[in-house]
């Protein structure tokens, strides 16, 4: 993925990942990088769970502004399966992003 995001950045195109595994992310240095500490094949969340989908592409929307560092790296904090999502967190993060 990493090499992918590089590719995109070259033409001027602000990427970000989300990733599952911190030390694959750490190696390979993609552009900006989100990281949550769920299970494989989940990096958005649960199936069906509409809010804290929105909320993880939030924050990753958000850390195209945030992160300014090439190859960094943002731990979300959210927990699996232990954490309550609703949309106040995603318009608060969008409405931050528009102020940018």
């Amino acid at each position: 993925m990493g090499l992918i995001q590089r590719e995109i950045e070259r033409v001027g195109i602000p990427t970000v990942g989300i990733s599952i595994v911190r030390e694959f992310s750490a190696k390979v240095k993609p552009p900006r990088t989100v990281f949550l500490r769920w299970p494989f094949g989940h990096p958005l969340g649960e199936p069906s769970n509409i809010a804290q989908q929105r909320t993880v592409l939030a924050e990753a929307l958000q850390a195209l502004y945030r992160i300014d560092t090439p190859g960094g790296i943002t731990d979300l904090p959210y927990r699996w399966r232990r954490e309550t999502y609703d949309g106040k967190v995603v318009k608060e993060l969008l409405s931050d992003s528009r102020s940018h």
